[in-house]
């Protein structure tokens, strides 16, 4: 790398050919004051308050878009470029409102800074002013353009990061400003609000409407956490003032997202002080909750668990814990199940939707997570997302796929419906709903046929090839075709593209695992990525995306029927011996059940009382009625949550537990990093932190082996039980987080799986055939009905719901009906239809559209007016036993 040798300020400094004179001075910690430069951004040079003077240069140079050159020599705060500067503030203030004591950026407003900084009291310069309506349509981002100094940071930060172009600047002269398309109000635009705009506005033009007069940015304690939403593992500052959560900031040096985040990292924390939140524990008495002490909690639920322990044995309890809950809680609830009911019956929600990932990879590679880190998707060459809507259910994802696009990558894209990502895609294979065994198989199919396969690799790497290779014969892509319903000849290029690309990654979801065959559609693209060695290098892979923020973390920490803390197995002898002699309890060595046959065994009567930590089945398992009649058939259920979900309601004790933002602990990402969650406020009411209940459950029942005084020495425990977390501290964690394996204190964690050897050794191929779904569409039932999720909530909407702005985004659900089925059952867009499948029925308003084909209809599980899970299959996946959810027969009526 060539180095320049340059003067800045008397100082002499070398950096690389090609560096701007701003770079270079903050390189050597000179600053230079800018308003339109952004390091993320492409250079704009329209501010002009950068300006620098350099030796023998006839003017003034702007710093940020003046790259150095050998020799040159620089002032930076000469008489000439202060009084430069100084007129440049001049203009700007000439037609900026004088109401800084009112604005909301008032202390963290860089036109006000600089205007201190150099002495600017008000503008010289007289004239006309600038009079727009400040634009409050959209609930959570307020636009006031009389306060714009039309830098161009929103405009690029929404076309360059955000890929969406939402605004662009305007008219031209003294009329220029920032508008969106035909200058409507933001509210009516596609905006996503993601609030990226706001995170780099110099000024007060863009702000957060929800913190408007809620403190100033000195009033204000900055918090860093991580986001209790979506697996991506986003961090942010929780702002916080007189013990409340008043917003949310991003944080630059957040490993994953940088500054940006989606609309409920930024915006969906209202949850954390609304009035629904539980404050008090809860007993039922004569069908009414009454509010208890927390003692008088504690012994009724120990009295009624120790009687039915008693009564019917330990295998008569089931716990239930929760992806939502930190690694900290889950690993005590494994603990407190084990050696403290002496149960095995513990899972947790990832059945419902990543269990197949977990067996699948880990048959075929010995590790169930992801292979590869979120940053790597940028370089890949070519991007196959099958069963993910990236851009609505992890959105920093999404952003990566669009870098890697402007890179020149490729993209398909395997979905049912036209979801954004298609848009945006080389290639969209339409697949019906259920079919991805096929279309995988086809894939490989072509790869063989036309040998473009890693024979190197495979001979070396893996193992079982004969078998996988003879499964495929078959499906040759009209074959395929004729299964899915895509092109065969599409089929062929998807698969020469992903065969040659160099670098190839796979990024999946849900609409791969809630399937009958979800085990087998794991293996399958398993197989594909051995197949052309796209696995254990950078940018390539297997990358399953986690729905929850910590479900990672809670099968981590062995909150599944079948492992003990870092996937050790319950039905080894020596891992039976191990925990219990750490635990100083006996624990028992066999599988327990999963949730889908806790909730069977309760309306058998086998399982006679569950407690349930922070997971609403009520609304997010599948046939609820069956779950309903099943929980009510308990003879004590204990739920423990921060809001009376519909879950809570049946339960006989309430116990409240407390926020992310009101505890320590730490929550694993998708990409297997595990972070800091720290504790911004003290607890709500008299609710307490999840792992503290556990804890005092637990010695109240004699169990003495559960006492900490905070979250750090449980996580110590973890380390020195679990292999894969044995070099994880919170030391270590503080600032960037550590990825697993990470095996000591000196190791540096783990970013990409499967390097040299796979987990198990040799990779293992297997041979997978399709199967059609459980229920097809036959004359009662004539319609497919696949469901998801919605950019603006998250699961069960437990905690987007509550919040304000996100909720008058998008408060009502719709179903997605193609235009043709919709004109033959006359059914007219918003109408209210009832749906109705084999196992119920609810009412819904159609949205008539062509993002879902004729013959499929969609929508999300979120609202809780209509719960879409009382008409979806409890039919399982016969490995994984993870439910589908993806594929159920229905019939719709049209009511009004």
């Amino acid at each position: 790398m060539d180095l320049i040798n340059v003067v800045i300020d008397g100082k002499n400094v070398s950096v690389p050919s090609g560096t701007s004179i701003l770079k270079a001075a903050r390189y050597n910690g000179i600053e230079i004051p800018n308003l339109c430069y952004d390091p993320e951004l492409t250079v704009f040079g329209a501010c002009r308050i950068c300006v620098v003077e350099v030796e023998g240069a006839r003017n003034l140079m702007a710093a940020c878009c003046t790259e150095v050159a050998e020799g040159m020599v620089v002032h930076t705060q000469s008489a000439s470029v202060v009084e430069a500067r100084k007129m440049i503030i001049e203009l700007l203030l000439a037609n900026h409102p004088e109401d800084c004591m009112t604005c909301q950026k008032f202390g963290n407003c860089k036109l006000a800074d600089y205007a201190y900084l150099y002495g600017v009291r008000k503008s010289s310069f007289a004239g006309e002013k600038r009079s727009e309506p400040v634009d409050t349509s959209n609930p959570c981002i307020e636009r006031d353009m009389n306060k714009c100094i039309r830098c161009g940071k929103c405009v690029r930060v929404c076309s360059e990061i955000q890929g969406r172009h939402i605004v662009d600047f305007s008219s031209r002269g003294f009329g220029t400003k920032i508008a969106t398309f035909f200058d409507m109000p933001l509210g009516q635009s596609e905006c996503v609000t993601c609030g990226s705009c706001v995170a780099v506005c110099p000024t007060g033009a863009l702000t957060e409407a929800v913190m408007k007069g809620q403190g100033r940015s000195w009033e204000i304690k900055k918090v860093r956490t991580t986001c209790p939403y979506c697996g991506c593992g986003c961090n942010f500052d929780l702002n916080v003032k007189d013990n409340r959560v008043i917003g949310v900031t991003s944080n630059p040096s957040s490993p994953v997202n940088g500054r940006h985040l989606c609309v409920k990292g930024r915006f969906g924390y209202d949850f954390i002080h609304s009035p629904e939140r539980l404050t008090a524990p809860l007993i039922k008495e004569n069908g009414e909750f009454k509010e208890v002490s927390w003692d008088k909690a504690f012994n009724y639920v120990v009295e009624r668990i120790s009687e039915i322990r008693n009564r019917y044995g330990s295998d008569s309890l089931a716990v239930l814990s929760s992806a939502r809950c930190t690694n900290e809680e889950n690993y005590l609830l494994n603990k407190f199940a084990r050696a403290v009911l002496g149960t095995p019956n513990i899972d947790h929600c990832a059945r419902l939707c990543h269990a197949s990932t977990v067996a699948g990879l880990a048959l075929a590679y010995g590790s169930g997570a992801m292979t590869n880190s979120i940053r790597e998707v940028r370089d890949a060459d070519f991007i196959l997302v099958i069963g993910s809507n990236t851009t609505e259910t992890h959105p920093i994802i999404s952003l990566e796929i669009r870098k890697a696009l402007k890179k020149g990558a490729k993209l398909a894209v395997a979905d049912p419906r036209k979801i954004e990502l298609t848009g945006l895609a080389d290639f969209h294979l339409q697949i019906r709903p259920g079919t991805n065994v096929a279309l995988i198989n086809g894939l490989i199919n072509v790869i063989l046929e036309e040998d473009l396969w890693d024979k190197e690799f495979v001979k070396n790497r893996t193992e079982n090839f004969s078998a996988m290779q003879k499964a495929v014969l078959k499906y040759n892509p009209e074959y395929v075709a004729g299964i899915t319903g895509v092109d065969a000849e599409l089929i062929r290029q998807v698969a020469r593209a992903y065969a040659r690309a160099e670098k190839a990654t796979i990024l999946y979801t849900m609409g791969v695992t809630q399937h009958t065959s979800g085990t087998n559609n794991v293996l399958a693209i398993a197989n594909l990525a051995m197949l052309c060695g796209q696995i254990g290098k950078p940018s390539s892979g297997v990358n399953p995306l986690r729905g929850q923020n910590n479900v990672q973390g809670a099968c981590d920490m062995g909150a599944l029927p079948n492992v003990f803390p870092g996937y050790q197995p319950v039905a080894d002898p020596a891992n039976v011996q191990k925990f219990g002699q750490a635990w100083n309890a006996e624990v028992p060595g066999k599988i327990g059940l999963t949730v889908g046959e806790m909730i069977d065994g309760a309306l058998a009567g086998h399982i006679k009382s569950m407690y349930i930590v922070g997971e609403n089945p009520m609304l997010s398992d599948p046939d609820i009625q069956h779950v309903q009649k099943a929980l009510e058939s308990l003879e004590f259920l204990v739920v423990q949550d921060i809001f009376l979900t519909e879950t809570a309601k049946l339960a006989d004790v309430v116990l409240p537990g407390t926020s992310f933002a009101e505890k320590d602990g730490t929550f694993t990402n998708t990409e297997r990093r595990v972070q800091r969650i720290r504790k911004a406020i003290k607890p709500i009411g008299n609710t307490k932190p999840d792992w503290q209940i556990i804890c005092s459950l637990a010695e109240k029942m004699g169990y003495r082996q559960m006492k900490y005084f905070h979250p750090s020495e449980i996580m110590d425990e973890i380390a020195r039980l679990t292999p894969i977390y044995g070099g994880i501290s919170y030391d270590r964690l503080e600032e960037q987080g550590l990825q697993w394996p990470c095996g000591d204190k000196k190791h540096p964690g783990t970013p990409i799986l499967h390097k040299d050897k796979f987990t198990r050794g040799l990779g293992k191929f297997h041979a997978v055939e399709y199967h059609p779904p459980a229920e097809t569409p036959d004359n009662e039932f004539p319609f497919i009905l696949t469901t998801g999720r919605r950019l603006y909530h998250y699961h069960t909407g437990t905690m987007t719901r509550k919040a304000k702005g996100i909720e008058a985004i998008y408060g009502n659900e719709f179903l997605e009906i193609n235009p043709y089925d919709a004109d033959k059952l006359g059914i007219n867009d918003r109408d209210t239809v009832r749906l109705f499948s084999r196992r119920g029925s609810i009412t819904i308003k159609a949205c008539v559209t062509d993002r879902v084909n004729p013959g499929t209809v969609f929508t999300s599980f979120h609202f809780t007016e209509n719960p879409i899970n009382i008409v979806t299959n409890t039919a399982w996946d016969p490995i994984a036993k993870i439910p589908e959810l993806k594929v159920c027969a229905v019939r719709i009526e049209k009511i009004s």
